[in-house]
């Protein structure tokens, strides 16, 4: 195939993957408004608390059967099945993957889970590059282009942020993307076709504007500390999430369905008596930074919240750790301004305008770096979703503070634990790894010894 006519494959792919997105987005917001219904008609009393509790447990526990049933590969975010897929370890079986990544995103999402959208709409975009390649009998290098294209066009398709999401598959997926100027234009055209596939449908993508403003060169320094801080929490945020995992494998061996079904009753109460404790968090993050919120409330927040991700991904449905991982690094970036103003106005200095917003920006790109250990992806993707253009020199500052400091502390990108994880489990690495011994302390070259 030449590459005109594959760059017009891969726009296509975009352009479907983004229309398919923008439906996940409609379907799971229009589903959304439930708890809104039964309190309308229920109250909130015990009896609207219980109805709460019974629907989202249900919904919940039928996108882990769904899940578990059909494609146990489809739960969790994805995005680690499809970095197997590109190094050849995994594969993309995009019939089973594709339908089941959707109803079941939807049912879990929907529900409040704590989880974001982000990884679905990757593992779909991945899914529907295999279905292209294999309908048009193209090679291997082109289906691996198409997978790394369709990862692109998903991620662009969640948060409408087509440049991070080129940024995405070149800075997380470095070990396993294959480089050509052929492989490299069809990921760029996908992550624009997936922009304009939004854009026909009506760009449902979160709306996660921030009004934002230039912070002073002197305070540079204060950013460096946020991001020492994010790299701490980013290693802490990582070791939690497999911790957890592994916990809930060995507690609900013999009825793994009973999780669900505790974490969907959960989450149900919470829906109708503490909101801003369910779901994603795309809706949160701009009201918290205009909300003049207490450190008290800020740290309330976070607590809560971090323990609803760290309890919503082991569940084993199609869900994502991006929406909840931004949403806790705004809750510490506007700790660290309230913490910044105290001290400016103790010394009697001004503190700059939207201080708050800002440093709530800058965390996001941090917090994404201390985890994700991508730093230009963070930068990016926290410029392109708050529109915080003024912010890169602070954002470039916490976000590459916190992955040095992340590696510094023996943390390893979150995706590839996972991965590796997942390839024990098949029987495709030892149980136990020995460090190579040609490997530098902390670096993040791979230690597989298995296959790849």
């Amino acid at each position: 195939m030449s590459n005109g006519r594959f760059y017009w494959v891969a726009g296509g792919c975009g352009a479907a993957t983004g229309v398919i997105g923008a439906a996940f987005h409609l379907a799971v917001d229009e589903l959304l408004h439930w708890p809104d219904w039964l309190a309308e008609r229920l109250g909130t009393g015990p009896v609207a608390i219980a109805a709460a509790a019974a629907v989202a447990a249900i919904g919940i526990t039928l996108a882990f059967i769904l899940t578990r049933r059909f494609a146990p590969e489809a739960s969790g975010s994805g995005v680690p099945e499809v970095e197997g897929a590109l190094e050849g370890v995994r594969h993309v079986r995009w019939r089973r993957v594709l339908p089941i990544k959707f109803v079941g995103g939807v049912l879990a999402l929907s529900s409040g889970l704590v989880a974001g959208r982000e990884g679905p709409t990757i593992h779909m975009g991945a899914s529907i590059g295999a279905a292209l390649a294999e309908w048009l009998g193209l090679d291997e290098d082109d289906l691996h282009t198409l997978l790394a294209a369709g990862a692109a066009a998903g991620l662009s398709a969640a948060f409408n942020a087509p440049l991070a999401a080129v940024l995405f598959v070149i800075e997380e997926t470095r070990k396993q993307f294959r480089y050509t100027f052929r492989s490299y234009v069809g990921v760029i055209v996908a992550s624009a076709g997936s922009a304009f596939g939004m854009e026909l449908v009506g760009g449902t993508a979160p709306p996660l504007r921030i009004v934002t403003d230039s912070v002073p060169l002197l305070m540079l320094p204060c950013f460096m500390i946020l991001g020492v801080v994010l790299g701490v929490l980013g290693y802490v945020f990582n070791v939690v999430l497999v911790a957890a995992v592994e916990w809930r494998d060995h507690a609900f061996r013999r009825a793994p369905f009973v999780y669900a079904l505790l974490v969907g009753a959960v989450v149900g109460a919470l829906a109708l008596v503490l909101p801003m404790a369910v779901g994603g968090g795309e809706t949160l993050i701009p009201q918290m930074t205009t909300a003049n919120l207490s450190i008290q409330a800020l740290l309330l927040i976070a607590v809560v919240r971090f323990i609803g991700t760290m309890a919503s991904y082991p569940v084993g449905v199609p869900a994502g750790i991006f929406s909840p991982m931004l949403t806790y690094a705004t809750t510490i970036g506007l700790i660290g301004a309230l913490l910044m103003e105290m001290a400016l106005q103790s010394a009697n200095l001004p503190v700059p305008p939207l201080l708050g917003p800002a440093f709530a920006v800058v965390a996001m790109g941090g917090l994404f770096s201390a985890t994700i250990r991508a730093p230009l992806v963070g930068v990016v993707l926290a410029v392109e979703l708050t529109g915080g253009y003024e912010l890169i020199l602070p954002l470039i500052v916490a976000s590459v503070t916190a992955h040095v400091v992340a590696e510094a502390l023996g943390g390893r990108p979150i995706y590839e634990v996972l991965l590796e994880r997942t390839l024990r489990l098949a029987g495709r690495l030892p149980l136990v790894q020995p460090a190579a011994p040609s490997s530098p302390v902390g670096s993040d070259e791979p230690r597989r010894s298995g296959p790849g």
